[in-house]
């Protein structure tokens, strides 16, 4: 058996805390390439399970099980709380995206996706670019975000989604959706973020920025005036509206006293650690923009887009995630619980609605 199995087995699947209702969670490994992967379907009630693959060096597999397990589960959310008509599902690969990656590694990937017969799409995710998606569709074609299946990469998407939230986030907490003069931390500058940071510069946002690759950080200084600080801090600097767009679980016990901005609303998967940090946030009076709800541009523009490159259906979707916070807001206001429990509620209604007991 090898290290990957074994440690797995040792940290007990059936019994992991995040496990729930998950439908199938296939451990995979490729000597010639080095692949060391980890596919979760959560649900597929609504249809085959759409989630993308995440390139990250976790510390030990069961760190990378955990994520497995938290983003699919989360993307049978996301896509049902977006109306599309798709389960939920995740791909994490063990490897440092930018050292160990490489194109026949995406296509062994590739290679077992296909035998799960369609009931998994992949599509891109962080450390995963549109190039290495490519290469997975050389070998299946159970894969979104390519030039074959429609508009390539999601990433522009999830950006415009993420903006439209937080200005419907703005407008709850101050009265109208004006960016201008709002100061924003904008936490990771990957593809997603810095279009997001992009954005928000454009509608006349002061911008503080931050991430661990510093290349990202100078352009954004140079292109936007941005004020650097270290990614450890940028949820702690005075701000109207704190962006997390890096990894999950930024949300915690540790970091949500220290937060200073009155909005948190950003692009990251799972950023709350535990149910107990959103009740923390209502309790400070920050609004929280939950976080499959506000990220949904990207798996819109990959169910919805078809070839041809029209994508005017794409991005009116995409653009309605402002009016779906909203909604979400005002309800959330008038039950007296916290946004990401109306989320939950909306997204199991549309389930049960579909058969889901």
């Amino acid at each position: 058996m090898n290290a990957l199995h074994s440690t797995i087995r040792h940290s007990a699947v059936f019994d992991h805390p995040e496990m729930g209702e998950h439908e199938n969670v296939v451990f995979v490994k490729d000597r010639d390439t080095g692949l060391s992967a980890i596919i979760a379907i959560h649900d597929t009630t609504l249809g085959p399970a759409l989630g993308g693959c995440r390139v990250w060096p976790y510390g030990n597999p069961s760190d990378a099980l955990t994520d497995a397990l938290r983003l699919s589960r989360g993307m049978t959310y996301k896509n049902a709380l977006a109306g599309l008509d798709l389960g939920g599902g995740k791909a994490v690969i063990i490897a440092d995206p930018r050292k160990d990656k490489t194109a026949a590694m995406m296509e062994a990937f590739g290679r077992h996706v296909d035998r799960l017969s369609g009931t998994y799409i992949t599509a891109e995710d962080v450390g995963v670019s549109p190039q290495d998606m490519e290469a997975v569709a050389r070998q299946t074609k159970h894969v979104r975000g390519t030039r074959a299946t429609g508009l390539g990469d999601p990433s522009p998407y999830t950006a415009l989604g993420v903006f439209e939230g937080i200005r419907a986030s703005v407008r709850h907490v101050f009265g109208n959706g004006d960016l201008e003069g709002r100061t924003v931390s904008v936490q990771g500058l990957g593809h997603v973020g810095f279009d997001v940071a992009r954005r928000l510069h454009e509608a006349g946002a002061r911008l503080i920025v931050s991430d661990i690759h510093l290349p990202a950080v100078l352009r954004a200084v140079e292109e936007f005036g941005a004020l650097a600080v270290d990614p450890a801090e940028a949820h702690m600097v005075e701000a109207d509206i704190f962006v997390p767009c890096a990894l999950g679980a930024g949300l915690n016990a540790r970091t949500v006293p220290q937060i200073r901005a009155r909005i948190v609303a950003g692009a990251a998967n799972n950023q709350l650690q535990t149910p107990a940090d959103g009740a923390a946030l209502k309790k400070r009076g920050i609004l929280y923009a939950p976080d499959y709800a506000i990220n949904a541009g990207g798996v819109i523009s990959i169910a919805l887009a078809t070839p041809g490159g029209n994508d005017a259906h794409v991005r009116e979707k995409t653009v309605a995630i402002g009016d779906t916070l909203a909604v979400i807001f005002e309800r959330a206001s008038a039950e007296e619980t916290t946004p990401e429990r109306v989320a939950d509620a909306m997204a199991e209604e549309r389930l049960e609605k579909s058969g889901k007991t």
